[in-house]
C-alpha cells in the first residue's frame, strides 16, 4: 500500500485529522494529482489554522493547473497567516511569488 492509500485509510477512521489531511494533500501534490490535492488541502484549511505552509502547496497546485489568479489568492491568504504567526521570511517568499505570478497574467 502506498503512502496516499495509507493516509486515505487512516482518514476513514478520523476524517478531520489535520495532520492526515495535510499529509494527504502534500502526497497528492507530490504525485501530480493537483485537483485531488486541492480538495484535501481545502478540507485541512477549513478545520485547522495553518501558519502558512499549506497555502504554499495550495498555490503551487493552482500554478500547475494554470490558475494563476487562484495561486495568487492562496499566497495572499498564506501571507495573512504567516504574519499572524510571525513568519517574516515566509511573508517575503510569498510576496515575491505573487509578484512573479502577476507578471504571468
Amino acid at each position: 500500500m502506498n503512502r496516499i492509500e495509507e493516509l486515505k485509510k487512516a482518514l476513514e477512521k478520523n476524517p478531520n485529522n489535520p495532520l492526515g489531511l495535510y499529509g494527504l494533500g502534500l502526497e497528492l501534490y507530490r504525485a501530480g494529482r493537483y485537483e485531488e490535492a486541492i480538495v484535501e488541502l481545502k478540507k485541512y484549511l477549513s478545520i485547522y489554522d495553518d501558519q502558512g505552509a499549506a497555502y504554499r502547496t495550495l498555490a503551487q497546485c493552482y500554478m500547475n493547473l494554470g490558475d494563476i489568479e487562484q495561486a495568487i489568492e492562496s499566497y495572499e491568504r498564506g501571507i495573512e497567516k504567516a504574519m499572524k504567526y510571525n513568519h517574516p521570511t515566509m511573508v517575503q517568499e510569498f510576496r515575491e511569488e505573487i509578484e512573479r505570478l502577476r507578471q504571468m497574467l
